[in-house]
Protein backbone atom coordinates (compact mmCIF):
# COMPACT_ATOMS: atom_id res chain seq x y z
CA UNK A 1 0.00 0.00 0.00
CA UNK A 2 1.51 3.31 -1.03
CA UNK A 3 1.14 6.45 1.08
CA UNK A 4 2.78 9.83 1.37
CA UNK A 5 4.94 8.25 4.07
CA UNK A 6 5.86 5.24 1.96
CA UNK A 7 4.38 1.76 1.58
CA UNK A 8 5.37 -1.32 3.54
CA UNK A 9 8.17 -2.40 1.17
CA UNK A 10 9.75 1.04 1.15
CA UNK A 11 9.53 1.41 4.92
CA UNK A 12 10.97 -2.08 5.44
CA UNK A 13 13.89 -1.18 3.18
CA UNK A 14 14.53 2.04 5.12
CA UNK A 15 14.54 0.16 8.43
CA UNK A 16 16.95 -2.40 7.00
CA UNK A 17 19.24 0.37 5.76
CA UNK A 18 19.14 2.06 9.16
CA UNK A 19 19.87 -1.21 10.99
CA UNK A 20 22.89 -1.84 8.76
CA UNK A 21 24.23 1.68 9.23
CA UNK A 22 23.61 1.65 12.99
CA UNK A 23 25.13 -1.83 13.32
CA UNK A 24 28.31 -0.71 11.59
CA UNK A 25 28.64 2.34 13.81
CA UNK A 26 27.96 0.35 16.97
CA UNK A 27 30.69 -2.10 15.98
CA UNK A 28 33.05 0.88 15.66
CA UNK A 29 31.93 2.15 19.06
CA UNK A 30 32.61 -1.19 20.72
CA UNK A 31 36.04 -1.40 19.15
CA UNK A 32 36.81 2.09 20.48
CA UNK A 33 35.51 1.07 23.93
CA UNK A 34 37.81 -1.96 23.96
CA UNK A 35 40.89 0.10 23.16
CA UNK A 36 39.94 2.78 25.70
CA UNK A 37 39.28 5.55 23.15
CA UNK A 38 36.37 7.32 24.85
CA UNK A 39 36.30 10.16 22.31
CA UNK A 40 35.98 7.81 19.32
CA UNK A 41 33.33 5.74 21.13
CA UNK A 42 31.28 8.85 21.88
CA UNK A 43 31.56 9.97 18.24
CA UNK A 44 30.38 6.60 16.96
CA UNK A 45 27.44 6.47 19.39
CA UNK A 46 26.50 10.02 18.34
CA UNK A 47 26.50 8.86 14.71
CA UNK A 48 24.12 6.02 15.60
CA UNK A 49 21.76 8.39 17.42
CA UNK A 50 21.88 10.85 14.51
CA UNK A 51 21.05 8.11 12.00
CA UNK A 52 18.11 6.94 14.11
CA UNK A 53 16.87 10.51 14.46
CA UNK A 54 17.16 11.21 10.73
CA UNK A 55 15.48 8.01 9.54
CA UNK A 56 12.76 7.48 12.15
CA UNK A 57 11.84 11.15 12.37
CA UNK A 58 11.07 11.34 8.66
CA UNK A 59 9.21 7.98 8.69
CA UNK A 60 6.67 9.03 11.37
CA UNK A 61 4.20 6.33 12.47
CA UNK A 62 5.25 3.41 14.65
CA UNK A 63 8.86 3.73 13.51
CA UNK A 64 9.14 7.24 14.92
CA UNK A 65 7.32 6.20 18.11
CA UNK A 66 9.97 3.50 18.60
CA UNK A 67 12.63 6.20 18.47
CA UNK A 68 10.72 8.22 21.06
CA UNK A 69 10.54 5.22 23.39
CA UNK A 70 14.26 4.61 23.01
CA UNK A 71 14.94 8.27 23.77
CA UNK A 72 13.85 7.93 27.38
CA UNK A 73 14.53 4.28 28.19
CA UNK A 74 17.79 4.19 30.15
CA UNK A 75 20.03 1.97 28.06
CA UNK A 76 22.76 -0.16 29.61
CA UNK A 77 25.67 2.17 28.85
CA UNK A 78 27.70 4.44 31.08
CA UNK A 79 26.16 7.78 31.95
CA UNK A 80 28.03 9.72 29.26
CA UNK A 81 27.03 7.34 26.46
CA UNK A 82 23.39 7.20 27.63
CA UNK A 83 23.34 10.99 27.50
CA UNK A 84 24.43 10.88 23.86
CA UNK A 85 21.35 8.88 22.89
CA UNK A 86 18.93 10.75 25.12
CA UNK A 87 20.04 14.18 23.94
CA UNK A 88 19.90 13.37 20.23
CA UNK A 89 16.77 11.25 20.24
CA UNK A 90 14.98 13.76 22.48
CA UNK A 91 14.47 15.78 19.29
CA UNK A 92 11.90 13.15 18.30
CA UNK A 93 9.70 14.40 21.15
CA UNK A 94 8.81 17.69 19.50
CA UNK A 95 11.31 18.66 16.82
CA UNK A 96 11.33 15.86 14.25
CA UNK A 97 11.12 16.64 10.51
CA UNK A 98 7.63 18.02 9.78
CA UNK A 99 5.10 16.96 7.19
CA UNK A 100 4.57 19.36 4.30
CA UNK A 101 2.39 22.20 5.57
CA UNK A 102 0.20 22.16 2.46
CA UNK A 103 -0.77 18.52 3.09
CA UNK A 104 -1.52 19.26 6.74
CA UNK A 105 -3.71 22.19 5.69
CA UNK A 106 -5.50 19.93 3.20
CA UNK A 107 -6.37 17.57 6.07
CA UNK A 108 -7.75 20.50 8.10
CA UNK A 109 -9.84 21.62 5.14
CA UNK A 110 -11.22 18.10 4.66
CA UNK A 111 -12.23 17.88 8.34
CA UNK A 112 -13.88 21.32 8.57
CA UNK A 113 -14.96 22.00 5.01
CA UNK A 114 -12.93 25.21 5.04
CA UNK A 115 -9.22 26.12 5.01
CA UNK A 116 -7.49 26.75 8.35
CA UNK A 117 -7.32 30.51 7.65
CA UNK A 118 -11.13 30.56 7.81
CA UNK A 119 -11.58 28.09 10.68
CA UNK A 120 -9.17 30.05 12.89
CA UNK A 121 -8.63 33.77 13.38
CA UNK A 122 -4.89 33.11 13.10
CA UNK A 123 -3.14 30.04 11.73
CA UNK A 124 0.62 29.62 12.08
CA UNK A 125 1.88 27.70 9.05
CA UNK A 126 5.19 26.89 10.74
CA UNK A 127 4.65 23.74 12.88
CA UNK A 128 5.02 24.17 16.62
CA UNK A 129 5.85 20.50 17.30
CA UNK A 130 6.02 17.25 15.37
CA UNK A 131 5.14 13.86 16.84
CA UNK A 132 4.89 10.32 15.50
CA UNK A 133 1.18 10.45 14.66
CA UNK A 134 0.39 14.15 14.36
CA UNK A 135 1.83 17.59 13.81
CA UNK A 136 1.00 20.59 15.99
CA UNK A 137 0.39 24.15 14.80
CA UNK A 138 -0.38 27.18 16.92
CA UNK A 139 -3.51 29.17 16.12
CA UNK A 140 -6.04 31.53 17.67
CA UNK A 141 -9.81 31.25 17.86
CA UNK A 142 -12.07 34.08 16.79
CA UNK A 143 -12.67 34.95 20.46
CA UNK A 144 -8.89 35.42 20.93
CA UNK A 145 -8.18 32.12 22.71
CA UNK A 146 -4.68 30.85 21.93
CA UNK A 147 -4.80 27.19 20.90
CA UNK A 148 -2.70 24.34 19.52
CA UNK A 149 -4.06 22.28 16.64
CA UNK A 150 -2.87 18.67 16.39
CA UNK A 151 -3.38 17.25 12.89
CA UNK A 152 -2.66 13.66 11.88
CA UNK A 153 0.11 13.24 9.33
CA UNK A 154 -1.38 12.33 5.94
CA UNK A 155 -1.08 8.59 5.39
CA UNK A 156 -0.02 7.90 8.97
CA UNK A 157 -2.68 5.23 9.60
CA UNK A 158 -1.40 3.23 6.62
CA UNK A 159 2.21 3.81 7.74
CA UNK A 160 1.39 2.48 11.21
CA UNK A 161 -0.20 -0.60 9.66
CA UNK A 162 2.93 -1.18 7.55
CA UNK A 163 5.26 -0.74 10.53
CA UNK A 164 3.31 -3.02 12.86
CA UNK A 165 3.36 -5.71 10.17
CA UNK A 166 7.15 -5.39 10.06
CA UNK A 167 7.87 -6.62 13.58
CA UNK A 168 11.22 -8.17 12.65
CA UNK A 169 12.63 -4.91 11.29
CA UNK A 170 11.55 -2.92 14.32
CA UNK A 171 12.89 -5.58 16.69
CA UNK A 172 16.31 -5.61 15.02
CA UNK A 173 16.58 -1.85 15.43
CA UNK A 174 15.42 -1.94 19.06
CA UNK A 175 17.98 -4.61 19.92
CA UNK A 176 20.77 -2.63 18.28
CA UNK A 177 20.18 0.53 20.30
CA UNK A 178 19.00 -1.09 23.55
CA UNK A 179 20.13 -4.75 23.58
CA UNK A 180 19.26 -5.18 27.25
CA UNK A 181 15.59 -4.30 26.72
CA UNK A 182 13.12 -7.08 25.89
CA UNK A 183 12.30 -6.23 22.26
CA UNK A 184 9.04 -8.17 22.32
CA UNK A 185 7.77 -6.23 25.32
CA UNK A 186 8.91 -2.94 23.85
CA UNK A 187 7.15 -3.67 20.55
CA UNK A 188 3.94 -4.70 22.31
CA UNK A 189 4.05 -1.36 24.11
CA UNK A 190 4.63 0.29 20.75
CA UNK A 191 1.59 -1.43 19.25
CA UNK A 192 -0.61 -0.44 22.18
CA UNK A 193 0.42 3.20 22.03
CA UNK A 194 0.29 3.91 18.34
CA UNK A 195 -3.07 2.23 17.78
CA UNK A 196 -4.55 4.22 20.67
CA UNK A 197 -3.03 7.47 19.42
CA UNK A 198 -4.70 7.15 16.02
CA UNK A 199 -8.08 7.70 17.69
CA UNK A 200 -8.28 11.46 18.32
CA UNK A 201 -11.90 11.18 19.47
CA UNK A 202 -10.89 8.82 22.27
CA UNK A 203 -7.93 11.04 23.15
CA UNK A 204 -10.25 14.04 23.43
CA UNK A 205 -12.53 12.12 25.82
CA UNK A 206 -9.63 11.28 28.12
CA UNK A 207 -8.21 14.79 28.00
CA UNK A 208 -11.63 16.15 29.02
CA UNK A 209 -11.74 13.68 31.92
CA UNK A 210 -8.34 14.81 33.19
CA UNK A 211 -9.16 18.50 32.62
CA UNK A 212 -12.39 18.27 34.58
CA UNK A 213 -10.69 16.66 37.57
CA UNK A 214 -7.80 19.13 37.66
CA UNK A 215 -9.64 22.33 36.74
CA UNK A 216 -8.35 25.07 39.08
CA UNK A 217 -5.65 22.85 40.61
CA UNK A 218 -2.84 24.87 42.24
CA UNK A 219 0.06 23.33 40.28
CA UNK A 220 -1.29 20.82 37.72
CA UNK A 221 -2.58 22.10 34.37
CA UNK A 222 -4.50 20.09 31.78
CA UNK A 223 -5.30 22.12 28.63
CA UNK A 224 -9.00 22.36 27.81
CA UNK A 225 -10.23 20.63 24.66
CA UNK A 226 -12.16 22.91 22.29
CA UNK A 227 -15.11 20.56 21.90
CA UNK A 228 -16.80 22.24 18.96
CA UNK A 229 -13.64 21.81 16.88
CA UNK A 230 -12.97 18.15 17.73
CA UNK A 231 -12.67 16.01 14.60
CA UNK A 232 -11.45 12.44 13.85
CA UNK A 233 -8.05 13.69 12.57
CA UNK A 234 -7.83 17.09 14.32
CA UNK A 235 -7.66 17.88 18.05
CA UNK A 236 -7.73 21.51 19.24
CA UNK A 237 -6.69 22.42 22.81
CA UNK A 238 -5.85 25.56 24.72
CA UNK A 239 -2.21 26.59 24.41
CA UNK A 240 0.04 26.05 27.46
CA UNK A 241 2.94 28.52 27.62
CA UNK A 242 6.21 27.61 29.30
CA UNK A 243 9.53 25.80 29.00
CA UNK A 244 9.81 22.39 27.38
CA UNK A 245 11.60 19.59 29.19
CA UNK A 246 15.04 20.19 27.69
CA UNK A 247 14.86 23.92 28.46
CA UNK A 248 13.77 23.28 32.04
CA UNK A 249 16.47 20.70 32.56
CA UNK A 250 19.15 23.09 31.32
CA UNK A 251 18.09 26.06 33.45
CA UNK A 252 16.19 24.84 36.53
CA UNK A 253 17.62 25.26 40.02
CA UNK A 254 17.84 22.35 42.45
CA UNK A 255 14.69 23.61 44.21
CA UNK A 256 12.79 23.79 40.91
CA UNK A 257 13.85 20.27 39.97
CA UNK A 258 12.61 18.94 43.31
CA UNK A 259 9.33 20.79 42.87
CA UNK A 260 8.76 19.65 39.30
CA UNK A 261 9.69 16.07 40.18
CA UNK A 262 7.12 16.02 42.95
CA UNK A 263 4.45 17.53 40.70
CA UNK A 264 5.00 14.88 38.01
CA UNK A 265 4.96 12.13 40.64
CA UNK A 266 1.73 13.49 42.14
CA UNK A 267 0.04 13.76 38.75
CA UNK A 268 0.96 10.25 37.62
CA UNK A 269 0.21 8.35 40.82
CA UNK A 270 -2.47 10.70 42.14
CA UNK A 271 -4.47 10.25 38.92
CA UNK A 272 -4.16 6.49 39.24
CA UNK A 273 -5.17 6.15 42.88
CA UNK A 274 -7.68 9.01 43.13
CA UNK A 275 -9.38 8.78 39.75
CA UNK A 276 -8.33 5.37 38.42
CA UNK A 277 -7.13 6.91 35.17
CA UNK A 278 -3.59 7.26 33.92
CA UNK A 279 -1.59 8.35 30.90
CA UNK A 280 0.74 5.54 29.83
CA UNK A 281 3.07 7.74 27.75
CA UNK A 282 5.21 9.80 30.17
CA UNK A 283 7.83 10.97 27.68
CA UNK A 284 9.60 14.36 27.94
CA UNK A 285 7.66 15.99 25.11
CA UNK A 286 4.44 15.77 27.10
CA UNK A 287 5.33 18.37 29.75
CA UNK A 288 5.36 22.16 29.77
CA UNK A 289 6.88 23.93 32.78
CA UNK A 290 4.90 27.13 33.28
CA UNK A 291 6.23 30.43 34.61
CA UNK A 292 4.02 30.24 37.72
CA UNK A 293 5.69 26.99 38.85
CA UNK A 294 2.91 24.71 37.64
CA UNK A 295 3.31 21.91 35.10
CA UNK A 296 1.03 21.44 32.10
CA UNK A 297 0.51 17.82 31.04
CA UNK A 298 -0.08 17.21 27.34
CA UNK A 299 -1.06 14.35 25.02
CA UNK A 300 -3.66 11.87 26.27
CA UNK A 301 -3.55 9.48 23.32
CA UNK A 302 -2.32 6.56 25.46
CA UNK A 303 -4.61 6.98 28.45
CA UNK A 304 -6.38 4.12 30.21
CA UNK A 305 -8.94 3.66 32.97
CA UNK A 306 -8.82 1.19 35.86
CA UNK A 307 -11.73 -0.51 37.57
CA UNK A 308 -12.08 0.13 41.29
CA UNK A 309 -11.45 -3.58 41.91
CA UNK A 310 -8.22 -3.56 39.90
CA UNK A 311 -6.96 -0.54 41.80
CA UNK A 312 -7.78 -2.11 45.16
CA UNK A 313 -6.00 -5.34 44.20
CA UNK A 314 -2.96 -3.34 43.14
CA UNK A 315 -2.92 -1.54 46.49
CA UNK A 316 -3.05 -4.87 48.30
CA UNK A 317 0.04 -6.06 46.39
CA UNK A 318 1.90 -2.89 47.30
CA UNK A 319 0.97 -3.23 50.97
CA UNK A 320 2.40 -6.76 50.98
CA UNK A 321 5.62 -5.42 49.45
CA UNK A 322 5.81 -2.66 52.05
CA UNK A 323 5.28 -5.25 54.81
CA UNK A 324 8.09 -7.40 53.33
CA UNK A 325 5.77 -10.41 53.53
CA UNK A 326 6.39 -12.89 50.65
CA UNK A 327 3.50 -15.13 51.67
CA UNK A 328 1.02 -12.26 51.63
CA UNK A 329 2.57 -11.04 48.39
CA UNK A 330 1.87 -14.42 46.80
CA UNK A 331 -1.75 -14.34 47.99
CA UNK A 332 -2.39 -10.80 46.75
CA UNK A 333 -0.65 -11.49 43.42
CA UNK A 334 -2.87 -14.51 42.81
CA UNK A 335 -5.95 -12.46 43.66
CA UNK A 336 -4.82 -9.75 41.25
CA UNK A 337 -4.15 -12.27 38.48
CA UNK A 338 -0.41 -11.58 38.58
CA UNK A 339 0.45 -15.18 39.48
CA UNK A 340 -1.22 -18.42 38.35
CA UNK A 341 -2.67 -20.50 41.15
CA UNK A 342 -0.25 -23.34 40.40
CA UNK A 343 2.81 -21.11 40.00
CA UNK A 344 6.04 -22.28 41.63
CA UNK A 345 7.62 -18.82 41.39
CA UNK A 346 10.11 -17.96 44.13
CA UNK A 347 8.18 -15.43 46.24
CA UNK A 348 11.33 -14.08 47.89
CA UNK A 349 12.70 -13.20 44.46
CA UNK A 350 9.35 -11.71 43.43
CA UNK A 351 9.35 -9.60 46.59
CA UNK A 352 12.90 -8.39 45.88
CA UNK A 353 11.88 -7.36 42.35
CA UNK A 354 8.84 -5.42 43.58
CA UNK A 355 11.00 -3.77 46.22
CA UNK A 356 13.39 -2.64 43.50
CA UNK A 357 10.49 -1.18 41.50
CA UNK A 358 9.35 0.69 44.59
CA UNK A 359 12.80 1.51 45.96
CA UNK A 360 12.21 5.29 46.03
CA UNK A 361 9.10 4.74 48.19
CA UNK A 362 10.24 1.91 50.48
CA UNK A 363 12.01 3.85 53.24
CA UNK A 364 10.50 6.74 55.19
CA UNK A 365 13.37 9.04 54.20
CA UNK A 366 14.43 11.37 51.39
CA UNK A 367 15.41 9.60 48.17
CA UNK A 368 16.96 10.97 44.97
CA UNK A 369 15.99 9.52 41.59
CA UNK A 370 19.15 8.86 39.54
CA UNK A 371 20.04 7.47 36.09
CA UNK A 372 21.82 4.61 37.83
CA UNK A 373 18.58 3.58 39.56
CA UNK A 374 16.57 3.81 36.33
CA UNK A 375 19.08 1.59 34.54
CA UNK A 376 19.01 -0.96 37.38
CA UNK A 377 15.23 -1.27 37.05
CA UNK A 378 15.37 -1.78 33.28
CA UNK A 379 18.20 -4.32 33.55
CA UNK A 380 16.50 -6.25 36.36
CA UNK A 381 13.27 -6.49 34.39
CA UNK A 382 14.54 -7.03 30.85
CA UNK A 383 18.12 -8.31 30.71
CA UNK A 384 18.69 -11.92 29.69
CA UNK A 385 21.06 -12.43 32.64
CA UNK A 386 18.84 -10.75 35.24
CA UNK A 387 18.63 -12.74 38.51
CA UNK A 388 14.89 -12.04 38.46
CA UNK A 389 14.28 -13.34 34.94
CA UNK A 390 13.28 -16.94 35.75
CA UNK A 391 10.83 -15.81 38.41
CA UNK A 392 9.34 -13.05 36.25
CA UNK A 393 8.74 -15.54 33.45
CA UNK A 394 6.57 -17.56 35.82
CA UNK A 395 4.31 -14.64 36.65
CA UNK A 396 1.23 -13.54 34.77
CA UNK A 397 0.87 -9.94 33.67
CA UNK A 398 -2.63 -8.74 32.75
CA UNK A 399 -2.49 -5.93 30.20
CA UNK A 400 -3.64 -3.27 32.63
CA UNK A 401 -0.83 -4.03 35.09
CA UNK A 402 1.73 -4.35 32.30
CA UNK A 403 0.92 -0.78 31.32
CA UNK A 404 1.50 0.30 34.91
CA UNK A 405 4.95 -1.26 34.93
CA UNK A 406 5.74 0.65 31.76
CA UNK A 407 4.58 3.87 33.36
CA UNK A 408 6.89 3.12 36.27
CA UNK A 409 9.84 2.60 33.92
CA UNK A 410 8.99 5.80 32.03
CA UNK A 411 8.61 7.89 35.17
CA UNK A 412 11.86 6.50 36.57
CA UNK A 413 13.74 7.49 33.42
CA UNK A 414 12.03 10.86 33.28
CA UNK A 415 12.75 11.77 36.91
CA UNK A 416 16.28 10.44 36.58
CA UNK A 417 16.95 13.23 34.06
CA UNK A 418 16.81 15.94 36.73
CA UNK A 419 17.28 13.89 39.92
CA UNK A 420 14.64 15.28 42.30
CA UNK A 421 14.80 14.51 46.00
CA UNK A 422 11.76 14.00 48.25
CA UNK A 423 10.31 11.63 50.81
CA UNK A 424 8.45 9.62 48.15
CA UNK A 425 7.36 7.11 50.82
CA UNK A 426 5.20 9.71 52.54
CA UNK A 427 3.95 11.23 49.28
CA UNK A 428 2.87 7.81 47.99
CA UNK A 429 1.14 7.05 51.32
CA UNK A 430 -0.73 10.32 50.91
CA UNK A 431 -1.80 9.51 47.35
CA UNK A 432 -2.63 5.82 47.70
CA UNK A 433 -3.67 5.48 51.35
CA UNK A 434 -5.10 8.89 52.20
CA UNK A 435 -2.33 9.71 54.69
CA UNK A 436 -1.93 13.34 55.84
CA UNK A 437 -0.26 15.78 53.47
CA UNK A 438 3.49 15.22 53.54
CA UNK A 439 4.79 18.38 51.85
CA UNK A 440 3.88 21.98 51.07
CA UNK A 441 2.57 20.87 47.66
CA UNK A 442 0.60 18.14 49.40
CA UNK A 443 -1.09 20.68 51.65
CA UNK A 444 -2.03 22.82 48.64
CA UNK A 445 -3.44 19.77 46.90
CA UNK A 446 -5.34 18.60 49.98
CA UNK A 447 -6.99 22.01 50.26
CA UNK A 448 -7.94 21.90 46.59
CA UNK A 449 -9.54 18.47 46.76
CA UNK A 450 -11.30 19.34 50.02
CA UNK A 451 -12.94 22.22 48.17
CA UNK A 452 -13.60 20.16 45.04
CA UNK A 453 -14.79 16.90 46.47
CA UNK A 454 -16.59 16.00 43.25
CA UNK A 455 -13.20 15.87 41.50
CA UNK A 456 -11.64 13.65 44.16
Amino acid sequence: MSTTLGGRAARTARLASLSARAGSKLWSARRADRRGDAEAAASAHADVAEAVLEHLGSMKGAAMKLGQLLSYVDVDLNVEMSEVYQQRLAALADAAPPSDTATIEATVAEEYGAPPEEVFARWDREPFAVASIGQVHRAALHDGTEVVVKVQHPGVAEAVEADLANVDGLARLARLVAPEVDARELLEELRTRVLAELDYQEEARYQRAFAERYAGHPFIRVPRVIDELARPRVLVSEYAAGRRFSEMRASASREERDRYGEIIFRFVFGSLYRFRIFNSDPHPGNFVFCDDGSVAFLDYGSSKAFSREARDRLQAVHRAVAAEDPTELGRTMRTAGLMPEDSAADLDVALAWFQLLREPMIDDAPYTYTPEYARRVVAASSSADSPYRTTLQQLAMPAEYLLLNRITFGVNSLLARFEPTANWHRIMAELSEGAPAATALGRQEAAFFAEHRDAA
